[in-house]
């Protein structure tokens, strides 16, 4: 299962869990099960980039996930 963290923006909202595993093939995956477990954070979660492996993806689509990947939301920076 990919490890994932949250960050902490959002852990007030998940009851305080910082990181969760998660069964999940490719990013949507992972997503949809995120939303599953915490609905509360679930408008959130579109606004984030996704760093997995040490790898930041801004528009992560369909990255695969390895069962010991990690993986780190990251909330966007806008910039002009």
């Amino acid at each position: 299962m990919a490890r994932v963290h949250l960050p902490s923006g959002l852990t007030r909202h998940t009851g305080g869990v910082e990181t969760v595993d998660v069964d999940a093939a490719r990013v949507p995956d992972l997503i949809a099960a995120l939303r599953d477990l915490f609905p509360q954070i679930a408008d959130r979660l579109e606004e984030m980039a996704v760093a997995i492996d040490g790898e930041i993806y801004a528009d992560p689509g369909y990255q695969p996930l390895r069962a010991d990947s990690e993986v780190h939301l990251v909330p966007r920076i806008a910039g002009g």
